[in-house]
């Protein structure tokens, strides 16, 4: 995703404006408490100019109660421009929080609709750096952004209007400094987005690199190659420090541009403005106070200086946010989709084939065309590589098939909702996923809102009540990241346990047990047989005798498939079945 080209300002400006809509009053408010914070500083300039040029016309003018006068309203100006500020300082940042919270939503709820390509090609650790960092810095942008450009248009308005009334020439001079400064400070701000997004990147490269070590810790420390990953994470900190680095070299030239500016127009308005005063173009008081105008202006011009690189920052997080956002969801729901309901079980292939999106000239299956029968148990077997799993990934439309149909119950599964579908279908997979939390909280995953009863009901069924109650706070149990704290066959065990709470037609059983010890795999099969009741059944084995009792097997190679049939036939039929059978005996003999 670094390599994606760069996004226009008025493309990211308009992807991100509707993210207001919902806030247009908080925003409104806040923009005029920005309005009222102005206030003083365009106000107080004109009574340092009135105070002066009273003074030079004679002390006499200045009375006691006009002094007054004008202190009392710059003390009001006071009051409103410190409860202004209070409100944007507090309401502001709330407001750029529930933008923030708003597009982390819209964010998450995207990112559970890509397919499984997607996160075949893209680093969790950059999806995290998205989610949360980048977003950070949008807030930030998203309330100051509106603030400062219009305190600063307001600034800049007012004092060349005030200005031009003291001295149309010194004003010119002074303002036509600014499209020079613009022009000057435009290269430095273009090189500091593109520095500001490599430094997000690799931000999520160290993030991506960090999980991976600390996942696989116990890994890394089996092998002893601790020193193996500091190098790697010290490789890529450098690689962020080398970004960082080049960030604040186009920092430090735009900020170099800007201050030089700044002190050609004090030395403008210095010696400029002396020389009008000497000619009597231009009175002591308002001398005083093209001085203090200058000063806000450059005040504000700072502002935005400094402000740039939030606003960087912002547009980048943008940019990043964009970037996913813009991901096609290549599995959704076809119009017109509708539900399936009292499913049976009956699974057709009809001449399905498939190929990764990536690698168009290796199919990975060619023309299947089999027909399951409700309820029945069909075995997988073959060589690594042939497409068992692949073959199982496209019923629950994990992929979408490049050519071919898939039918449920006569009902091709693209006119399904992927819901209704996905519900329909239960998976034990070789590699179990349990989310941290407690037994009871993973095994309700099945069927979020279960009672007790339910749950306590799935757990015997799957042969896993027995270890639960015997935890320390049994179904509260802490089992930790991954189920980290449990065994291999535990794990299992509440996997099974899951999918029995789902109660599915339909099962999809993934090497299941091919990663247990021959106690655990025993108490496993016992939960799958009994989970595999009633159910059509898909198996995909690697110890082969484990689906001796299938009512089916297929047996898969990379020219399809090329033999099925139950166990005793295809033993009889001397074929790939037996050659792979005969082999695993031996092996499991030995």
């Amino acid at each position: 995703m670094s390599s994606a080209p760069r996004m226009k300002l008025g493309h990211l400006l308009k992807r991100f404006l509707p993210y207001y809509g919902k806030y247009k009053k908080e925003i409104a408010l806040d923009l005029f408490c920005a309005l009222m914070t102005t206030g003083c500083e365009i106000v107080f300039p004109q009574i340092v100019r009135m105070i002066t040029n009273q003074a030079v016309a004679g002390y006499t003018q200045i009375t006691t109660s006009w002094v007054l006068t004008l202190g009392g309203v710059y003390l009001l100006l006071r009051i409103i421009d410190t409860a202004a500020n209070h409100f944007m300082q507090y309401w502001g940042h709330v407001t750029g929080a529930k933008l923030e919270t708003d597009m982390r939503t819209d964010l998450f709820n995207h990112l559970q609709q890509l397919s499984f390509s997607y996160y075949n090609e893209t680093k969790v650790g950059q999806i995290m750096a998205r989610i949360t960092s980048d977003l950070f810095d949008v807030t930030e942008f998203s309330h100051h952004c509106p603030e400062e450009f219009l305190i600063a248009g307001v600034k800049i308005t007012a004092s060349f209007i005030i200005l031009c009334g003291m001295n149309v020439w010194l004003t010119l001079m002074v303002f036509l400094l600014l499209p020079f400064m613009l022009i000057g400070t435009r290269y430095f701000r273009q090189k500091m987005r593109i520095a500001f997004k490599d430094a997000r990147h690799q931000v999520g490269e160290i993030n991506a690199q960090v999980e991976d070590s600390l996942l696989g810790v116990r890994v890394v420390k089996s092998f002893a190659n601790e020193d193996l990953e500091i190098e790697k994470f010290g490789h890529g900190n450098e690689k962020f420090y080398g970004f960082k680095k080049m960030q604040y070299r186009y920092m430090a030239g735009f900020n170099t541009v800007t201050r030089m500016f700044e002190g050609t127009m004090y030395i403008l308005v210095v010696v400029a403005g002396a020389l009008f005063l000497k000619d009597g173009k231009l009175a002591v008081g308002d001398y005083a106070a093209f001085l203090l105008y200058i000063s806000t202006l450059l005040t504000s011009i700072r502002r935005i200086v400094d402000f740039s690189e939030q606003f960087e920052r912002g547009m980048t997080g943008i940019e990043r946010f964009c970037e996913i956002m813009d991901a096609p969801v290549e599995i959704k729901d076809k119009p017109g989709a509708l539900p399936i309901g009292d499913v049976k079980g009956e699974v057709r292939f009809e001449k399905v084939g498939f190929h990764y999106a990536d690698d168009v000239n290796h199919e990975v299956l060619g023309s299947v065309d089999m027909l399951v029968h409700a309820g029945q148990n069909v075995a997988l077997v073959g060589p690594s590589g042939a497409g068992k799993t692949t073959l199982c990934n496209l019923i629950p439309r994990f992929y979408d098939v490049t050519s071919g149909r898939i039918l449920i119950d006569g009902k091709d599964i693209q006119s399904l909702t992927l819901k209704s579908l996905r519900n329909a279908i239960g998976m034990v997979q070789q590699e179990v996923y349990l989310f941290s939390g407690t037994v009871r909280e993973n095994i309700s995953y099945g069927k979020p809102g279960a009672t007790e009863e339910e749950i306590v009901l799935a757990a015997k069924r799957a042969g896993a009540h027995e270890f639960v109650v015997k935890l320390p706070d049994g179904y509260d149990t802490y089992i930790g990241e991954r189920g980290v704290k449990l065994s291999g066959g535990q794990k299992q065990r509440l996997a099974i346990a899951r999918v029995f709470l789902k109660n599915p037609p339909i099962l999809i059983l993934d090497e299941a047990t091919s990663a247990l010890d021959n106690e655990n795999e025993l108490l496993v099969q016992r939960s799958l047989e009994e989970l595999a009741k009633g159910r059509t059944t898909f198996t995909i084995a690697h110890r082969l005798t484990t689906i001796r009792n299938a009512d089916v097997i297929w047996v898969l190679t990379e020219k399809g498939i090329e033999e099925t049939g139950t166990h005793d036939e295809l033993m009889q039929k001397k074929g790939i079945y037996y050659s792979l059978y005969s082999m695993y005996s031996g092996k499991a003999a030995s």
